[in-house]
C-alpha cells in the first residue's frame, strides 16, 4: 500500500459575497479534488489545537501526527532545518522576513515578492555589517522573503526574556505602526532598525523603485526557537517516506521527523511554482518508499494578498496538476498494491481576512482498494461537503486523523466494493 497526503496551503475559505456566497474550494474548477470526496470519503479535521497560534508549522506537525504542545519549539529552527543551517545547544534561529516598511508601517510581509537573487544580496549586506560588530548574529538567504536569522547562544545574555519569540507574524499585522510591533527584546529591536539603514538605501532597493516595485527595507524576526526532538515517522506508522515542498518551513518538519527531503527544480512557494515537478518527483519517490507529502503553498500566498482570482487559479492548477497527476500516475503503477490518497489546506486562510484562522479544515479520502472509481453521490472537496459528510468532524486533534489514515479499518462497510 501507498500513502499520499496532498497540502494545498490555505485553501479554505469563507463565503466570498461578491462571488455568490461561494468560498474559492467552491468557485474553483477541481475535478479531481472531487473525485477523491465523492468517490472515497471526507469530513473536518481540526489541525489548530486550542490556545496555539493557526500556521502551517502547527497544523503539518499536527497533521503527521505530533502534537505541537509537545515538539513545537518555533518555526525559525524548523526553517533552519529545511535549510541546513547548523544550530548548536543553546541557538534561537528565528524566520526572517524581508518586508517593506513605509512610513512607519509595515506595509509588505513580502517586500513584494523579492527575487531568490535579489534577497541573497540584501541577505549578504546584512551579514557583512553584523559579522563586523561581532555579535554572534548570522543570517541565511532562503527563497524570496523567506530567510532565517540565528543568533548564537554567546550573542545574548543568560535569561533574556522574550529573545525566543521575536514579533507575531508579519502578515498578520499589515499596517500596523513599526513602533508598537517591534520586539520588545532590545538586541531583537537592535537588528530590526539597524537593517532599516543597511537596506533601505541599498542598490538593490534603489533599482526597484525605479521599477515600481516595492523595496524590501527591513527584516522582521518572528517565531523564533531551539532545535526540535521528534521520534521519527517510520516509529510511528512503520512507513518510510519523503516530503516535497517548495519552502523551507515543510522540508524542515520533513527532516526533523526522518523524512526524506525531495527539491524539485522551479519549486517556488508561489503562483509560479513547478506544480507538474512536485508530482513527477512524488511518483518517482513512490517506487522507493511507501509514503510522500506534497505541499504546495501558492493558494495561501494568494489569500494573504486577498486576490480571489489568483487564489481560485491556485486551487485549480493544484488540482490540475499536482492531484490529477498523482491520480492518474498512481491507477497506472501502483494500482495492483493499493493506494491511499489524502486531500487537504492545513488551515483556513480567507481572503476576506488575509491571514489564518483556525476552523476545522475539510479532507478527503480515497483508498483504491476499498472504493469503487465512481461518484458515490453529488457534491465536490469544500467546506460544506465536507461538514455533512461520512465522518463528521474530526475535533479532537488533527493526530487522530493519521491514526485513521494509517489504520486498517479506514472505511465504513457501507462505503465498501
Amino acid at each position: 500500500m501507498k500513502y499520499i497526503i496532498l497540502i494545498g496551503d490555505g485553501m479554505a475559505d469563507y463565503p466570498i459575497p461578491e462571488c455568490g456566497g461561494k468560498t474559492a474550494l467552491q468557485i474553483a474548477n477541481t475535478p479531481n479534488l472531487d473525485f477523491i470526496a465523492t468517490s472515497g470519503i471526507c469530513g473536518l479535521v481540526k489541525t489548530i489545537p486550542e490556545g496555539m497560534e493557526a500556521g502551517s508549522d502547527i497544523a503539518t506537525l499536527s497533521l503527521l501526527g505530533y502534537d505541537p504542545a509537545k515538539y513545537y519549539t518555533g518555526r525559525g529552527p524548523l526553517e533552519a532545518m529545511g535549510m541546513l543551517i547548523p544550530l548548536d545547544e543553546g541557538d534561537i534561529a528565528f524566520r526572517c522576513n524581508l518586508i517593506t516598511e513605509e512610513e512607519g508601517r509595515i506595509v509588505d510581509y513580502s517586500g513584494g515578492h523579492i527575487t531568490d537573487g535579489e534577497a541573497r544580496e540584501l541577505i549578504d549586506a546584512l551579514n557583512a555589517v553584523f559579522r563586523a560588530e561581532g555579535e554572534g548574529i548570522e543570517f541565511y538567504p532562503g527563497v524570496s522573503y523567506r530567510n532565517v536569522l540565528v543568533l548564537k547562544s554567546d550573542s545574548r545574555d543568560e535569561g533574556d526574556e522574550g529573545i525566543n519569540m521575536g514579533g507575531a507574524p508579519p502578515h498578520d499585522i499589515l499596517g500596523a505602526l513599526l513602533e508598537v510591533e517591534l520586539p520588545k527584546d532590545e538586541l531583537l529591536r537592535h537588528i530590526t532598525l539597524t537593517s532599516k539603514k543597511i537596506l533601505d538605501a541599498h542598490e538593490i532597493n534603489e533599482r526597484r523603485v525605479v521599477s515600481g516595485k516595492r523595496k524590501a527595507n527591513m527584516t522582521w524576526f518572528w517565531s523564533g526557537g531551539l532545535k526540535p526532538t521528534m521520534p521519527e515517522f517510520r516509529e510511528l506508522y512503520g512507513v518510510s517516506g519523503s516530503v516535497i515542498s517548495g519552502v523551507y518551513l515543510i522540508k524542515g518538519i520533513g527532516r526533523c521527523v526522518g523524512l526524506d527531503v525531495i527539491n524539485v527544480p522551479g519549486a517556488t512557494g508561489y503562483i509560479d511554482t513547478n506544480y507538474e515537478g512536485k508530482a513527477e518527483y512524488a511518483l518517482r519517490s513512490l517506487k522507493e518508499n511507501d509514503f510522500v507529502l506534497v505541499h504546495v503553498e501558492a493558494p495561501d500566498e494568494a489569500a494573504h494578498i486577498g486576490d480571489i482570482e489568483m487564489k481560485v487559479k491556485a486551487i485549480e492548477d493544484f488540482d490540475a496538476l499536482v492531484v490529477g497527476k498523482m491520480l492518474r500516475g498512481l491507477e497506472d503503477d501502483f494500482s495492483n498494491a493499493g493506494y491511499r490518497i489524502l486531500a487537504l489546506p492545513d488551515h483556513y486562510t480567507p481572503v476576506s481576512l488575509k491571514v489564518h484562522t483556525k476552523e476545522p479544515v475539510p479532507f478527503a479520502i480515497y483508498d483504491s482498494l476499498a472504493h469503487a472509481r465512481h461518484k458515490r453521490e453529488e457534491g465536490g472537496f469544500d467546506e460544506t461537503f465536507a461538514k455533512k459528510s461520512a465522518l463528521g468532524v474530526l475535533d479532537a486533534r488533527a493526530q487522530d486523523l493519521m491514526r485513521y489514515f494509517f489504520g486498517k479499518n479506514l472505511i465504513p462497510q457501507k462505503y465498501t466494493k
